[in-house]
């Protein structure tokens, strides 16, 4: 027995949600204001700074120099690491940071060179 099918099947061109599409789009323009708010609104928000991940505020401006100027140091250190494993493009990017990272170093220190010791 031979059973007629058309190719492609025979669908209803019409979409289950064209007849409410004005209920279903003011629907989706509701959901997409409340999970995704207006740079006015955000903007307007007051922002209360985070003190999970804080400077000691009584810090001097050279100790935090000096703090700088360590990490940079240890950054490079872990980059100058990963390099060793890498080949090619990837070995070539992370060298470009490296070399980021010592002109941030160099910078920081000549920073610190320009305090003036404590007498």
């Amino acid at each position: 027995m031979f059973k007629v099918t058309p190719n492609p099947p025979d669908t209803d061109p019409v979409s289950p949600y064209e007849s409410d599409s004005k209920k279903h789009n003011e629907a989706a323009e509701r959901a997409l204001d409340f999970h995704f708010p207006s740079t006015a609104d955000v903007k307007a928000t007051a922002r209360t700074p985070s003190t999970l991940f804080s400077v000691d505020p009584q810090a001097t401006t050279e100790t935090l120099a000096v703090y700088l100027v360590e990490t940079l140091a240890s950054v490079d250190v872990m980059v100058h690491q990963l390099v060793d494993h890498l080949e090619g493009g990837s070995r070539y990017a992370l060298l470009g940071i490296s070399n980021s990272i010592m002109v941030a170093e160099i910078t920081a220190n000549r920073l610190l060179d320009q305090f003036d010791p404590p007498a």
